[in-house]
């Protein structure tokens, strides 16, 4: 590939991972306002394979270049921008556009990464690690002391929402098939088997008075018992409806059916909080407000990372080439950790 060669991976339409084109292009140039970042690693993360069976609720029209987040190093900056970001690395949430050797980003969009961590390392946690952030931070307040549920405990969000909670003093229990009950032990989480073990039952032996903070990414039938395992004063989080991944019909009815809960729960006089967590949530109101707590908590994220509070778990670096075998091994279930794409 020569310098002035982009490399990119568009999704055509609803195809198996081995549809995804690779195509070959010139490197675009940063417009007023914005900066060319040279990608050094993006991810696969559950956006994209909900995307790739035309399932993600708000995704473009096919065809896209998929690509939820990036890390690189900004090459180029356009009017307006301070020539000096030249040479930095960056981090951007972007939501589509992520799986190119050299993307274009509003300068306003990008947030520094410390020096001392690594961009395969920094993209682990930029979905995950905001999401995670946010939820147990801004929506859950988990405090010292509190107990927590986190399902899917070995996943992207998940495994960093049990280091968070960890670091912020919460104990924590976590659902996870069997194969990955030995390192979440390790790690201090009190692991369920969700295949094997009613997670409700067991929930309530661990906390008879209810768990404080419910962290739940399945939906479906699910958040009923997520909901009903809360403390008084508790607080139910729900980031997705899994459940559904292979549903056919209308991708946009699961996540209505939840938000619809959400706000009938809301409603009851009982002290206890639902919240549907989207990452964009605030974006269309105050695009400047929304990129400053970004900002904000990607760089706290970004602290924790650095402190040792996360530990990032790269569950294997591809070549952006190799996209589809990257994508069969995300959508696999087999591997703990995130799917980096690298140029």
């Amino acid at each position: 590939m020569n310098a002035a060669e982009m490399v990119e991976v568009v999704l055509p339409g609803k195809v198996e991972p081995e549809g995804l084109v690779v195509r070959q292009g010139a490197v675009p140039a940063a417009g007023p306002g914005q900066v060319v970042v040279r990608m050094e690693a993006t991810g696969v993360s559950f956006a994209e394979q909900q995307m790739r069976r035309g399932r993600y609720y708000d995704q473009p029209p096919f065809p896209f270049v998929p690509g939820y987040d990036l890390v690189g190093t900004v090459m180029e900056t356009g009017d307006g921008v301070a020539p000096g970001l030249v040479g930095t690395r960056v981090a951007a949430l972007l939501k589509v556009g992520g799986w190119a050797s050299h993307v274009v980003v509003d300068a306003a969009d990008v947030v520094p990464v410390p020096d001392g961590i690594g961009a395969a390392q920094a993209e682990t946690v930029v979905i995950n690690g905001i999401t995670a952030w946010q939820m147990l931070h801004r929506k859950a307040r988990v405090r010292a002391g509190q107990t927590v549920l986190v399902h899917g405990a070995n996943g992207g969000v998940g495994s960093v929402l049990v280091q968070l909670a960890q670091a912020a003093g919460a104990k924590v229990i976590g659902t996870a098939s069997a194969r990955h009950h030995a390192a979440l032990r390790e790690r201090g989480v009190t692991p369920i088997d969700y295949r094997t073990e009613n997670i409700p039952a067991r929930v309530r032996e661990l906390a008879p008075g209810g768990v404080d903070a419910v962290f739940d990414h399945v939906g479906g039938r699910s958040i009923i018992d997520s909901w009903q395992l809360l403390a008084p004063g508790g607080t139910l989080v729900s980031y997705g409806s899994a459940s559904t991944r292979d549903d056919e019909g209308s991708k946009q009815w699961p996540v209505l059916k939840l938000l619809g809960r959400v706000w009938l729960w809301n409603a009851l006089p009982n002290g206890r909080h639902a919240y549907f967590f989207n990452v964009w949530a605030g974006r269309a109101l105050s695009r400047s407000r929304f990129r400053a707590r970004l900002r904000n908590d990607l760089t706290e994220v970004f602290t924790a990372l650095h402190r040792g509070d996360i530990t990032p778990a790269i569950a294997a670096q591809l070549r952006l080439d190799r996209v589809a075998e990257a994508l069969r091994l995300a959508e696999s279930g087999t591997v703990s950790g995130k799917v980096v794409l690298v140029p």
